[in-house]
């Protein structure tokens, strides 16, 4: 009992609401979202072009704005900018359920992506704000383990939703994020959060913002090497399950049981995966992380039944434990403290990946086959070591240079 409150003393109480509010909004999220597109073939008469550009809104927006939200939250402060996002999530999701044309699947589906890249960087730097350097990888380990709590759950309730109430789905999302934001309110009032840890220590403008991500060259690194690692990752949810489902027998029902494996993986063995790899220099770890998530894809591009699919999952996903958490601990780790919430929010820039990675490895299905593509995107994720690379560096020379 006194190692569990010890273990719970040592953070910040405010990051523990926000990492169960983690898992209950990415429960919810992932109940609804992976369904959406079904959702619209079903109840819309709209073509395929028009879904995956409902569908595809949402990174794209997330792509921009990030960078602008976390430069809003270093400006006036984490506490409006969240809490802004999260009643506007709500209002996303209570607008599903009342929409009647495509129209308004595009906008609100937009301002989904909008307010998601909004909240969560700002969230990330509230986390860092409240908590000391050597923490900082642990936190960031346990957010994304929350976040595959709920991305493990989800799914199955959407499941089973889709085919009996698809609009209470959104209605008990919108919810959740209503609640949610009624929570954070109280718990923001209620604790002291240090004005100098929350308020940026200087204001600075939006071409101040503009001007450091064009100049830190280590930062820039960094977004291109994690775009490149997303354009292969996202393949697991656009290209893999239309090709298991022509390729093998029950292939729907073995690429649910992968979802599976992979969020599993990732609940059980971030933390301690986490413990060894805080020995080493991120850099390292994400190089690694990188060569785990191109060999996964390679293996994808082998697999003739369940047991090599399985093998493949499980060394992908070895590959996300190491490389996402470093991610943002390399970020934290260049971003002056009172312009943390822009580097945070410059980096879903890495979304871009998410955006092209469909339509790039959609073209190499449609043009070849499952296993070049899989071959050519491999290669992509490990080009992103070069860059990786060459971030470090920079960021070395810079520092040297600073001293």
């Amino acid at each position: 009992m006194n190692k569990m409150k010890n273990y719970i003393g040592q953070f910040h109480p405010i990051v523990w609401v926000l990492l169960i509010g983690t898992v209950l909004t990415r429960c919810s999220a992932f109940m609804t979202l992976p369904f959406l597109s079904i959702y619209l073939s079903r109840h819309m008469d709209i073509s395929p072009i028009i879904i995956g550009l409902t569908v595809g809104m949402s990174p794209l927006m997330a792509t921009a704005g990030g960078f602008i939200g976390g430069h809003l939250s270093d400006r006036y402060g984490r506490k409006p900018v969240m809490l802004i996002s999260l009643f506007m999530l709500a209002l996303v999701y209570y607008g599903f359920t009342i929409a009647t044309g495509q129209g308004w699947f595009i906008l609100f589906n937009a301002l989904n992506g909008l307010c998601t890249s909004f909240f969560e960087p700002t969230s990330q730097a509230l986390m860092a704000d409240v908590s000391s350097k050597e923490k900082r990888m642990k936190i960031y380990s346990l957010r994304y383990t929350a976040m595959n709590i709920g991305a493990s759950v989800g799914p199955l309730i959407g499941a089973y939703l889709a085919n009996t109430s698809a609009k209470l789905s959104f209605g008990i999302t919108g919810t959740t994020y209503l609640l949610y934001g009624i929570v954070l309110v109280y718990f923001m009032n209620k604790l002291i959060i240090q004005p100098e840890q929350q308020q940026s220590k200087k204001n600075v403008s939006f071409g101040d913002a503009f001007r450091i991500v064009k100049t830190d060259k280590a930062l820039r690194y960094l977004i291109i090497g994690i775009i490149l690692v997303n354009m292969g990752y996202v393949q697991i949810d656009s290209n893999l399950p239309q090709i298991l489902e022509g390729s093998l027998e029950n292939g729907v029902v073995i690429f649910s049981m992968l979802i599976t494996i992979n969020a599993l993986m990732v609940v059980f063995l971030q933390m301690p995966i986490s413990y060894v790899a805080e020995k080493f220099r991120v850099m390292q770890v994400m190089v690694v992380g990188a060569m785990f998530m191109a060999a996964g894809l390679i293996g994808f591009s082998f697999v003739d039944g369940w047991v090599t699919a399985v093998l493949a999952m499980v060394l992908l996903t070895f590959g996300e434990i190491l490389i996402f958490p470093s991610n943002s601990m390399m970020i934290d780790t260049l971003a002056p403290e009172h312009l943390r919430g822009t580097y945070f929010g410059a980096a879903q820039f890495r979304k871009i990946g998410n955006f092209l990675g469909p339509i790039f490895g959609g073209f190499l299905l449609s043009h070849y086959h499952g296993q070049i593509m899989f071959l050519v995107v491999s290669i992509i994720t490990l080009g992103s070591i070069i860059f990786f690379t060459a971030g470090n560096k920079s960021r070395v020379t810079t520092a040297g240079k600073a001293v």
